[in-house]
């Protein structure tokens, strides 16, 4: 591996994937995630196998964003997690663990295999495009997440549509409440060139310490898409046969929704554009209250 520190570049020993995994992890758990993971509302039967998918997506992340590690040694690893999934090699123990659970729930690898498709794009091109680029990176970043979910509650195929808006409104909120750092940490920009170079700007602004008005209206652009994907995503809780999953969704939207008005008005560069606990849980209560007077699921 080699390692760049203060602009001097050494050769670190190769190390084992499953050893170098862990060495690149970030710390980060589903608790310090921005929206909830497999929260107190998801059913006990499904919660175990939605947490084996979030530490193999979270390793596969820890590996794509850390900061000096060479892009070689990142492919190599989420090749190695791509393998153990696809059963060619046992080396990667959350992605063995992801394929143990996968085998017994007797689903399809399809998504956690596209999710390494979105980690090697964040190693190997760091700008996007345009807002279609945006939108496909979405689709094997963010919307297996929610396609998996629904796999694991056996919930129908056409509610897919729902999901795929939510999480896509869910990245990109992600994206634009680190943009700053994204591009400071790791040189990587999401907000889509074309929107960049239209309102006259340089990715550099990103290192700034406030938006200027131009980058305050592209963000605000941005955020007005949000809100049509999270129009699109509304129904969703509702499409759902699994009470407490319904619950769980329609939290995430109402969160999704406040966090998008947010980005409108204020400057993620300047400030964390996240929720406290107290509003968060307001926000949740609000929204299981509003989806509380539905024909619940027995199951």
């Amino acid at each position: 591996m080699t390692v760049t520190t203060a602009g001097r570049t050494s050769q670190a020993p190769t190390l084992a994937a499953p050893t170098l995994a862990a060495a690149l992890a970030s710390g980060k758990t589903a608790q310090t995630e921005n929206f909830p993971v497999a929260s107190w509302l998801i059913r006990p039967k499904y919660r175990a196998a939605i947490m084996t998918f979030y530490r193999f997506a979270r390793t596969g992340d820890d590996i794509a964003d850390h900061e000096t590690a060479a892009a070689d040694e990142k492919l190599r690893l989420l090749e190695a997690m791509r393998a153990t999934v696809a059963g060619e090699a046992d080396s990667e123990p959350t992605a063995l663990a992801l394929r143990q659970t996968l085998a017994a729930a007797r689903l399809d690898p399809r998504h956690p295999l596209d999710l390494l498709d979105a980690f090697r794009r964040d190693v190997t091109t760091p700008r996007t495009a345009d807002w279609d680029a945006l939108i496909g990176y979405c689709r094997v970043s963010a919307m297996p997440v929610g396609r998996f979910v629904l796999d694991v509650h056996g919930e129908e195929r056409s509610t897919w549509a729902s999901s795929d808006a939510l999480c896509a409104a869910l990245q990109i909120i992600n994206h634009l409440q680190d943009c700053g750092k994204d591009f400071r940490e790791m040189g990587r920009v999401y907000i889509p060139d074309t929107m960049l170079t239209a309102a006259g700007l340089d990715i550099d602004i990103l290192a700034a310490p406030r938006s200027p008005p131009a980058l305050r209206a592209v963000i605000t652009a941005m955020a007005t898409e949000c809100e049509a994907l999270l129009r699109r995503s509304r129904p969703f809780a509702r499409q759902l046969r699994d009470g407490r999953l319904a619950m769980e969704v329609a939290v995430i939207q109402r969160l999704a929704e406040d966090l998008t008005a947010r980005l409108k008005t204020g400057d993620p560069l300047a400030e964390r554009i996240a929720h406290s606990k107290p509003r968060a849980a307001g926000i949740a209560l609000g929204a299981m209250i509003g989806l509380g007077l539905r024909p619940r699921s027995g199951r």
